[in-house]
């Protein structure tokens, strides 16, 4: 299971029992999106190769908010 922590700076992942981070111009220019725009899936998909995606995906700018 992938665990996944969004701040303004980046996203913590813990992937395979392997802690790291992504920071945020790493996910901009993997996605070429501004970083509030990019949706957990994506960014899921940027850690996963085939990830197995539930439910709508949700930008980061709408789960910082939450």
């Amino acid at each position: 299971m992938t665990v996944l922590s969004f701040d303004d700076k980046g996203v913590d992942v813990e992937y395979e029992g392997t802690e790291f981070r992504l920071e945020k111009t790493l996910i901009e220019n993997a996605t070429e999106k501004s970083y509030p725009d990019v949706t957990d899936h994506e960014v899921l998909q940027i850690v996963e190769k085939n990830p197995a995606l539930s439910g709508e995906p949700r930008r980061i700018q709408d789960i910082l908010n939450t």
